[in-house]
C-alpha cells in the first residue's frame, strides 16, 4: 500500500505524476449514480453500508483512480449530536432545529459514536471490496463549517448569522466548536479504527472569516484534532 501515489504524496514523498482521485459524491454526472440516488435518500445511501460502498466504488471501477473516498457527507456528525438533517433536492442540507443559543448548544450531545457506527460499517464494506488496490480516505466537516450549518439552518451566502454569534456570543460559539471538536476527534477516529488509510477535514466555510477570526474561530479547533488522531 505505500507504494501508492496518494500516499506518497500525503507524506510528500516524490512521485511520478500527481495522484488523482474523485469527491466523495463521485461525480454526480454518472447514470450509475443517478441509478442509485433515484431509489433512496441522500441520508439512505450514507447510511446503508452496501449502497455507500457501491457509490464510493463508482469511480474506481470507471476511471481506475489512484485512492477512493468515502461516500458520506460532512453533516453527519450534526445530525449526530442531535440536528434533525434533511437533504432538499435543488436547495441541499437543512437543519429544521438550527441552533441559536446556550439551550441549544446544551441540548447537543457529544457521546454519540454509536450513532455513527454505520460509517464504520461502510469502511469495513469499502476495504473489503478494495482489497488493498488503492487507499481508502476518510473524511469529517471540520467544527467551524459544522457549526455555521447547524446556525444557519442551511448553507449561507453571507453567514451573517455565524458572524452576528461568534461577535456578539463568543463565550458560546466556543462552547458549540468545543463540543464539535469532541464529536469530531471520536468520529475521526472511529474510521481510523475501521480501516481508512487517510482523513481530510473539510473547512469549506472558513473562508467567510477574517484572518484573526480564522485563527480562534477555526485554525486552533482544527490543530486539536489533528493532535488528537490516532497513527
Amino acid at each position: 500500500m505505500m507504494d501508492s501515489l496518494f500516499l506518497k504524496a500525503a507524506f510528500s514523498k516524490k512521485t511520478e505524476r500527481p495522484p488523482v482521485w474523485m469527491m466523495r459524491q463521485a461525480g454526480r454526472f454518472m447514470p450509475e449514480y443517478w441509478e442509485i440516488k433515484n431509489k433512496y435518500s441522500f441520508l439512505e445511501m450514507c447510511k446503508t453500508p452496501e449502497i455507500a460502498a457501491d457509490v464510493t466504488m463508482l469511480p474506481v471501477n470507471l476511471l481506475g483512480i489512484d485512492a477512493a473516498i468515502l461516500f458520506c457527507d460532512i453533516l453527519v456528525t450534526g445530525e449526530a449530536m442531535g440536528g434533525d438533517l434533511d437533504f432538499i433536492q435543488g436547495v441541499g442540507p437543512k437543519f429544521s432545529n438550527p441552533v441559536r443559543n446556550a439551550q441549544d448548544i446544551e441540548n447537543l450531545q457529544t457521546d454519540v459514536t454509536d450513532k455513527l457506527e454505520y460509517v464504520a460499517n461502510a469502511i469495513k464494506v469499502i476495504q473489503q471490496r478494495l482489497n488493498g488496490s488503492i487507499p481508502l480516505i476518510g473524511f469529517a466537516g471540520a467544527p467551524f463549517t459544522v457549526m455555521s450549518y447547524l446556525i444557519e439552518g442551511g448553507s449561507s451566502k453571507d453567514f451573517k448569522l455565524t458572524k452576528l454569534f461568534i461577535h456578539n456570543q463568543p463565550e458560546l460559539a466556543h462552547k458549540l466548536l468545543a463540543k464539535i471538536t469532541k464529536v469530531t476527534i471520536d468520529y475521526l477516529n472511529l474510521q481510523i479504527a475501521a480501516g481508512v488509510n487517510a482523513v481530510q477535514l473539510f473547512d469549506s466555510w472558513a473562508l467567510a472569516l477574517s484572518w484573526d477570526d480564522y485563527t480562534e474561530f477555526s485554525h486552533n479547533y482544527n490543530k486539536e484534532i489533528i493532535s488528537k488522531l490516532n497513527r
